[in-house]
Order: structure tokens, then C-alpha cells, then sequence
């Protein structure tokens, strides 16, 4: 009983915090998640004056982030999607999320790789990590402000459907470079050890499984909960449903078929969203409204987590591996839109120039990014290496794209 009350001190300590972060960014006018993460700055100040244990170790973050945090982030955002358009650009979305994805991570790895050179302290896969990591792209903001200059919904939809399938695939191929990480660590290779030797069939093989294993128990999960909901004919019920889904799916898929719970997440609200179309004036109305307030809590504490483990050192003994990282982020995340964009008329919609532009710099870096790195095993020696890296992009991405994208999107004339 004490461990429950326990871990409900430590909830609310954090929920107190994310609120106090919602109402230092109303003040300071600055977006949710940066005021988040100075409020998660403030409460690690605090924990010595209160003499208070948040009960957050790097050794368990791995399960929060992946069991109770992603699964609301990507039910949220799937559930967002407007079925209709996102049939009209689900080609072209696949595309950037597949090609596009490879290609930034890899250019990111090399880059960081070279960048840093030091092959013992910073060896290939932790390289390897960090573009897996650094993939993974979030526009909220930039989202926001195409609402808020009411942009058309295509480029909406593109913008919003590419970042979801991209963060899914990335997850995944982010556990899968962590899986050939932790093997070379059991197997005992010391540090600066590299990945083991395996051939691009078996990886293919490997990342194809757990990818569509990962959607099939979407589909299936997605058409069962479609299911409940009609039977219930509850609105209240049929909320309680999705948010069990959203848990339940990802459960299902990671720990019991050993496939992709993020795939599986993110297929379950897009089956469910489009199944249930017809309901959505009727009881499945509060629907958006309940995921919106669920997503900006759990990005709320993501953030606050971030700031509770920053450190000054950071910034004193990683400086210039922050900046190669954030450059590496940028120049790749263009590339890759450069490379892909031209074959998308291919499989769909052309992707205008404008778009182009718009999507490479607004490609930024948050919650997603900082979700995977905070799960890092401590195991490995270059954890912090990389958590360091990754917090500089962020900060990047939340100080200077972030706030300057809504200047693009107006010169943009999107």
C-alpha cells in the first residue's frame, strides 16, 4: 500500500509540474513543451530544498516511456487523422516514412560518426542510435500554425501523417539498433564495442516481421474495438474503450507477439477512426477533445522529465557534440526530403516546392526524440553521450524552428 501511495506522490509531483509548465509558457508566451521543460528545470531545483524522490531512474524510464507514455502519443495523433485525406496521401507518406527515414538516419549517423571521431567512446552503433533517435520528427508547432493560418488540409494531413508513420518506424527501427547494441553488451565486447556482424537479409527479415506483424494486430485490434463500441452504443463507454485499446494494443503486440506496439497503436486508431466515421457527431463527439487533453498532459510530462534530468554539464563537457548532432539533424532531414519528395509523384500527389521547404525545416525534433532517449539502458557507456546530443537538437528545434517556422509558412503563402 505504501509503494502505491508512493508512486501516486510522484505522479501528481510530476502532473503539479506540467501544469506549472503550461502556465510559465501562457506568461512568457512560448510554446507548451519549452515551458514544460523550464518547469522541469525548476522542479529538480526544488527536490533538494523539499528533500523529495521523484522515483525516476534511468533504469526504469525505458517501461514508463514505452508502456504508458507512446501509446497515448500515438493513439492521439493517429485519431487526428482525417481517414479521407490520409487515403489520398497514404502512398506518399509511406514513402517519406520508409526511403526517408533510412536515408536521414543513416546520413545522421555518419555525420555524428565523423563529426565526433572518436571511435572508441562513440563506436558505429552509438552513431547508429543516435540517427535512429534523431529520425524521429514532431511539428506541433509547426501543426499549429498551419491551423492557425488555415492552410489547406492536404498539406496538413501530409505534414501531420508523415511525422506519425515516420515516429512509428523510427520506434521501430530504433529498437532494433538498440537490440544489436545490448547484444554486443552481453556478450561481453567491452565498451567502444561494435554491432555484430549480420547480413542485410536477416535485418530485413527481422524489421519486416515485427513492422507488419505490428500492423496486422492493429487491423485485427482496430476492427475488435469498432466492435465493443457499437455493441456498447455508449459515448462514455466507447470512450473508456479507446483509451483501453490504446494501452491494451501496445501490450498485446510488444509483450505477448513480440511485434511492433507502436505500429500496432497507431494502425488500431486509424482502423477505429475510420470505422467509426459516422459515429463521430454522435457519441464518439468528445472523442478529439479527450485524446487532445490526454496527448497534452503525457507530452507535458515528457518534457518535464527532459528537465528533470538536464544537467549544466551538458552543455559544459558535450557542447560540440550538441552542435554536430543538430547540424547533422538539419542538413539530413533536408536531404532526405530533397531525394524523396521527386519520387512521391510516382505513387501519388506531386509535392510542391513550397511543401518541400516547409517540411525540411519543419521536420523539428521533440517529444518522440526525447521519449527514445530517455529510455536508454545505462549499460551502455555512451547513453549519456547521446542523451546529451539529442537534448541540444530539441532545445534546437524548440528555440529556432519551432518559432520561426510560422514566419515561413506566411512568406511560404501556403
Amino acid at each position: 500500500m505504501n509503494d502505491v501511495i508512493t508512486i501516486v506522490g510522484q505522479g501528481l509531483y510530476l502532473a503539479a509540474a506540467a501544469v506549472l509548465g503550461l502556465g510559465v509558457a501562457r506568461i512568457l508566451r512560448i510554446d507548451n513543451t519549452l515551458g514544460c521543460l523550464l518547469a522541469g528545470v525548476l522542479a529538480a531545483l526544488l527536490l533538494p530544498v523539499i528533500d523529495y524522490d521523484t522515483g525516476l531512474r534511468a533504469t526504469s524510464l525505458r517501461e514508463l516511456v514505452f508502456f504508458v507514455i507512446l501509446p497515448v502519443l500515438i493513439f492521439e495523433s493517429a485519431w487526428q487523422l482525417e481517414p479521407k485525406i490520409l487515403k489520398r496521401w497514404i502512398a506518399p507518406i509511406f514513402l517519406f516514412s520508409t526511403l526517408g527515414l533510412v536515408i536521414c538516419a543513416f546520413l545522421i549517423a555518419v555525420i555524428t560518426y565523423y563529426g565526433i571521431g572518436h571511435p572508441e567512446g562513440f563506436p558505429w552503433i552509438a552513431a547508429l542510435l543516435t540517427g535512429a533517435i534523431l529520425a524521429a520528427t514532431d511539428p506541433v508547432s509547426v501543426v499549429n500554425k498551419l491551423r492557425q493560418e488555415k492552410t489547406g488540409r492536404d498539406i496538413l494531413t501530409l505534414v501531420e501523417g508523415e511525422s506519425l508513420f515516420n515516429d512509428a518506424a523510427a520506434v521501430v527501427l530504433y529498437s532494433l539498433v538498440l537490440g544489436l547494441a545490448t547484444y554486443s553488451i552481453v556478450e561481453g565486447s567491452g565498451i567502444g564495442a561494435e554491432a555484430p556482424a549480420l547480413g542485410f537479409g536477416p535485418v530485413a527479415l527481422y524489421f519486416c516481421t515485427i513492422f507488419f506483424g505490428g500492423v496486422a494486430v492493429g487491423l485485427a485490434f482496430g476492427f475488435f474495438t469498432t466492435l465493443v463500441i457499437l455493441f456498447l452504443h455508449s459515448s462514455s463507454a466507447a470512450l473508456m474503450v479507446l483509451v483501453i485499446a490504446a494501452f491494451a494494443s501496445f501490450y498485446l503486440a510488444e509483450s505477448v507477439l513480440h511485434v511492433s506496439g507502436i505500429i500496432s497503436v497507431m494502425t488500431c486508431a486509424i482502423v477505429a477512426r475510420a470505422c467509426l466515421a459516422k459515429q463521430s457527431k454522435s457519441y464518439l463527439a468528445d472523442a478529439e477533445a479527450t485524446w487532445e487533453w490526454l496527448g497534452l498532459l503525457f507530452t507535458a510530462i515528457i518534457f518535464v522529465i527532459m528537465g528533470l534530468v538536464i544537467t549544466y554539464d551538458m552543455f559544459t563537457h558535450q557542447w560540440l557534440a550538441m552542435m554536430i548532432a543538430t547540424a547533422a539533424a538539419l542538413g539530413a532531414r533536408a536531404l532526405s526530403v530533397v531525394l524523396v519528395s521527386p519520387l512521391t509523384r510516382f505513387v501519388g500527389p506531386p509535392i510542391p516546392k513550397s511543401w518541400r521547404l516547409l517540411m525540411s525545416w519543419g521536420g523539428l525534433r521533440g517529444v518522440i526524440a526525447v521519449a527514445l532517449v530517455l529510455s536508454l539502458p545505462v549499460e551502455l557507456p555512451y547513453w549519456w553521450t547521446i542523451q546529451s546530443m539529442v537534448f541540444g537538437v530539441v532545445l534546437f528545434s524548440l528555440l529556432v524552428q519551432g518559432t520561426t517556422s510560422g514566419r515561413l509558412i506566411r512568406k511560404l503563402n501556403l
